[in-house]
């Protein structure tokens, strides 16, 4: 039978078709939608994308990970055709079991000397550093003895060995290989010398996302070697029978991980039991017990799954890649010292009843050495063992640029939100800082602080040094979005007055302080960011925004909004939305929405400001370094061209460029510009789609008054090239959850022509099959999935037989 959209339908083992497309007549409602699968048909064969495996459902309750699975089909997707090119692979770990790379690379602790200051008293296993005494100060901060205890953040810049380099240099050749083989076999060039190598690179690469992807091959912005992040404690015992009554002790834990903050309750216990044995035997356990953390069930996401998943608060997002992950350890386990093939990726793995989801009464049950899948996928639990302890620590699966330990945007925010709102304080003008003006949020003038690079100073007189190192992360997250770079590579957690010749030499940067001096001298700083009183304040001394070629080139190009574009006027107008933006957020922390929703809308605001940065470049220069590639008209229909940021109206897109313009102005020359420029170059040539903009094509439906023939132009250019996996994931991070999902996708269900609808339930049908898809379709109005039906049922009808039409039970209840 024909499929509307184009597309066969699959038949299920009885011979009747799957899905919606049934020969009777059924009522329209949420249960008359089939379930996503049977059993018979996950191990029948390749399927569109990677399926969750079964599971035997005696040794799970009610609220276990087979009950789970079910709910999730039961949102009723439609029929899951079959693909081979989206044929579940072999999934990659993020750190495979049996990797040589240290999860900690150094141990270090550091002791107060009355008489000789701070001193180092251990790098384990060997020295990171030869200058111990800078080392010693950044692990005991000023008033360190006043406190019990006390966390410290900081940042050393190591470069990299010969032989790392080298290490890298191989790895990355190794990997274009491999990207280049893969593209000449998929244009059917296979060189004779490749044959070989083949197999092999298909093991090592193959994850279910094509190459866009992998760590190793996301952009670093040219910003040089990893950082090792430093998370350290401080501890004060008071013994009398030593001077000053106390003795004052630190250790530091040395990680390229940005989620150093997992290691807290490890260094507790290690401090503690160093006071007792100082000993490097002590470091030496530690050093084995972080080490020996197992987080080979995490799987590799790519660039698109990870964005996916950090702007989604469903707990279930992506969950199919645990427990495919647990079945190849099983498998793996089963095959050791065996001939399986593990390789094989293309039929699900047998039932296993061992596995359950964390947390439910199977996995208790099952005792500790069951494997069990997450309750949440955006975190993987696992356990360290130090003395014979299990320490249960929680890995974040997607992590993003400028995204450093345990913070919280909601506590930034509230911090200089609350204050402003009951005594709000005129700011002094700057273009690149009061965007609405004098009373702009205290929080937008911080964020355009740190895009335009200017020098910020967080002071917490009288604070905990963690408390100043985690507001100035939370900055950098504020700014970065998890798209822009170029923050935390110029942070400084905490310092001190004895380091400010050196911090006055780093342009641009963001640091944490105690003294109160430092705001005396203004100076020194640009913006100043009390924590104690709630207050932002701009340096009486900062240097002025000069005019720029591309702000008088606009107020030529538009003199009548010329008045507005040159961020001096002091009416309070929200020419950018900034004020209602600040608004939004304040109302989803007001009604607890949680962290992951804050941080994704910040994401938001982030993309949105680069996106209309490259329309100002384009409108003003010419061209935009913000945009690659050129639109396809190939690909294309007239409706459905064009690229970039989209307005309602011209006089809504005139409105909010002048408002940004000194913000775009002042970044368009500072570091985290030029680092995006890079990661954008990069990220184009894996990118699926090069010549669609699928989201202007998007926006256009969300924020325009189409024509049915501009809507329609759309909907087919969708329908026509949003196939693969990869495809699907780049509509989906443009049609987020918390921005209607499919919406305005599905509204196509409702076009005049009825080409347009069968090319939209098609549509709808693919996507309803993806991995993460089946999520947003589920989040579908009853009213969006009776209207799919309904397509279905017309277009099975379309395609009986007279003979099966005049047999149909419909026709027969008709006819009596």
């Amino acid at each position: 039978m024909a499929d509307p959209g184009g597309g066969g339908r699959s038949q299920s083992s009885n011979g009747q078709p799957n899905g919606s497309l049934s020969a009777g007549p059924r009522r329209t409602s949420l249960s008359s939608f089939p379930s996503s699968r049977s059993p018979s048909q996950i191990s029948g064969g390749p399927s569109r994308s990677p399926q969750p495996p079964i599971f035997d459902t005696t040794r799970t309750s009610d609220h276990s990970l087979a009950n789970a699975s079910s709910r999730r089909s039961s949102a009723s997707a439609p029929c899951r055709r079959r693909a081979s090119s989206n044929a579940p692979r072999k999934l990659r770990s993020q750190y495979p079991r049996g990797s040589t790379e240290n999860h900690v690379e150094y141990i270090l602790v550091a002791s107060f000397d009355i008489d000789r200051g701070p001193v180092m008293e251990h790098q384990f296993p060997l020295a990171i550093t030869g200058d111990e005494n800078m080392l010693a100060e950044l692990m005991l901060p000023d008033q360190a003895h006043s406190r019990k205890s006390d966390w410290t953040l900081f940042f050393l810049h190591k470069e990299s060995s010969e032989d790392e380099e080298d290490k890298e240099r191989r790895a990355k050749e190794d990997r274009r290989r491999r990207r280049r083989r893969r593209r000449n076999r998929a244009a059917g060039i296979i060189d004779e010398e490749d044959e070989d190598a083949l197999d092999e690179s298909d093991e090592e690469d193959d994850d279910g996302s094509d190459g866009y992807e992998t760590s190793e091959s996301e952009p670093e912005g040219g910003e040089g070697p990893p950082l090792i992040y430093v998370l350290n404690l401080v501890n004060t015992k008071h013994d009398k029978s030593v001077k000053r009554g106390a003795v004052v002790k630190a250790m530091a834990i040395c990680t390229r991980h940005p989620f150093l903050h997992i290691y807290k309750p490890l260094l507790l216990l290690a401090l503690e039991e160093y006071f007792k044995s100082p000993v490097p035997e002590t470091l030496s356990m530690l050093f084995d017990a972080v080490n020996a953390m197992d987080l080979s069930l995490m799987p590799k996401l790519s660039l698109l799954e990870r964005h996916l998943l950090l702007a989604s608060d469903n707990r279930d997002l992506f969950v199919e890649k645990f427990e495919r992950m647990i079945q190849q350890r099983i498998l793996e386990d089963k095959a050791e010292g065996s001939s399986v093939d593990l390789g094989e990726g293309n039929q699900s793995p047998a039932r296993t009843a061992g596995i359950s989801r964390n947390g439910t009464r199977a996995y208790v049950e099952g005792g500790p050495s069951a494997y069990s899948v997450p309750r949440d996928t955006h975190e993987l639990e696992t356990k360290i063992m130090y003395k014979g302890i299990p320490i249960p620590v929680k890995v974040p699966t997607a992590i993003m640029p400028e995204t450093v330990g345990d913070f919280s945007l909601i506590k930034l925010i509230q911090i200089f939100s609350d204050v402003h709102a009951k005594q709000p304080q005129p700011f002094p003008l700057h273009p690149h800082l009061t965007t609405n003006g004098i009373h702009t949020h205290p929080i937008i003038v911080l964020v355009n602080g740190l895009l335009t690079q200017k020098r910020v100073i967080f002071l917490g007189h009288g604070m905990p040094s963690g408390e100043v190192a985690e507001a100035v992360l939370a900055a950098c997250a504020l700014a970065s979005g998890g798209i822009l770079r170029g923050f935390t590579r110029f942070a400084f957690p905490y310092t001190d007055l004895t380091k400010i010749d050196d911090l006055l030499n780093v342009p641009g940067f963001i640091a944490g302080v105690t003294n109160p001096t430092f705001e005396h001298h203004p100076e020194w700083w640009d913006i100043l960011c009390d924590l104690p009183s709630g207050r932002v304040k701009i340096s009486s001394k900062i240097e002025p925004a000069m005019p720029t070629d591309g702000l008088q080139n606009y107020q030529q190009q538009n003199p009548a909004y010329a008045s507005l574009a040159g961020g001096l006027s002091s009416q309070s107008m929200d020419l950018t939305g900034d004020q209602a933006f600040m608004a939004d957020i304040l109302r989803s922390i007001a009604a607890r929405h949680g962290e992951r929703v804050i941080r994704a809308k910040w994401r938001d605001w982030v993309l949105k400001l680069t996106r209309i940065a490259a329309q100002f470049e384009e409108s003003v220069y010419g061209a935009s370094a913000l945009y690659i590639g050129s639109d396809d008209e190939q690909l294309t229909l007239p409706g459905a061209s064009g690229h970039g940021y989209v307005w309602s109206d011209d006089m809504a897109k005139h409105r909010e460029l002048a408002g940004n313009i000194t913000r775009i102005e002042g970044w368009r020359n500072t570091r985290s510009y030029y680092s995006f420029v890079q990661d954008l170059a990069q990220l184009y040539t894996v990118r699926p789609l090069k010549g669609l903009d699928v989201a202007h094509m998007h926006d256009k439906l969300r924020l325009q008054r189409l024509s049915p023939t501009q809507s329609r132009d759309i909907y087919f250019t969708l329908s026509k090239h949003i196939h693969s996996y990869d495809e699907i994931c780049l509509l989906l991070s443009v049609a987020p959850e918390s921005h209607a999902g499919l919406f305005y996708i599905a509204l196509g269900l409702f076009h005049k022509e009825p080409e347009v609808r069968a090319k939209t339930a098609d549509l709808l049908e693919r996507i309803a099959e993806h991995e993460a898809g089946q999520h947003w379709w589920k989040s579908l109005s009853r009213f969006e999935k009776m209207a799919y039906e309904r397509m279905r049922r017309e277009a099975e009808q379309a395609a009986m037989s007279p003979l099966e039409k005049a047999i149909s039970p419909g026709s027969m209840q008709r006819m009596s």
